[in-house]
């Protein structure tokens, strides 16, 4: 898969739990982790700018674009 998800990455280095993520910003922690495993075909907007303020970040810092 050419994109790559990078959230566990920003996680660690926030020092903050799935479990927490998930509760701050309104998603169950299935979809969390469906997420963070690479297996979602779709994220929203509002979900990606949610963790973004969470994690203190940029979109660029949780999805990677890499060439096959």
């Amino acid at each position: 898969m050419p994109i790559l998800i990078n959230l566990d990455v920003v996680l660690a280095e926030r020092k903050m739990k799935s479990k927490e993520l998930a509760e701050i910003i309104g998603i169950t922690t299935a979809n969390l982790s469906i997420l963070k495993s690479g297996k979602a075909k779709a994220v929203r907007f509002s979900t990606l700018e949610a963790i973004c303020k969470a994690l203190d970040c940029q979109p660029g810092d949780i999805l990677e674009f890499v060439q096959d």
